[in-house]
């Protein structure tokens, strides 16, 4: 069983009428929509991950093989951004 706040219930009811369905159609029809989005959003995740992974394995072993007397200092401004910026 699912509540819903009277307000949202009405807004479900209001849209069932003007796609002439139940207003457990349009309940189910979201919840199916929710979920495509979400299985999305886990693979655009992954995707966006292993890109920046190979960016910055590329970035790192151009730099340490072309200009290695920065590597370190391109590292401790990494820290001191990622903190300034991140808190972290």
């Amino acid at each position: 069983m699912v509540r819903f706040e009277q307000g949202l219930f009405d807004r479900i009811e209001t849209l069932a009428d003007k796609r002439n369905c139940k207003p457990s159609d349009v309940i189910r029809a979201a919840v199916v929509a929710y979920l495509a989005d979400s299985a999305l959003d886990a693979t655009s995740h992954r995707r966006l991950a292993r890109i920046s992974e190979f960016l910055q394995l590329a970035v790192d072993v151009m730099i340490s093989e072309q200009y290695p007397e920065y590597r370190e200092r391109i590292i401790a401004n990494t820290d001191k951004r990622l903190e300034q910026y991140h808190g972290a």
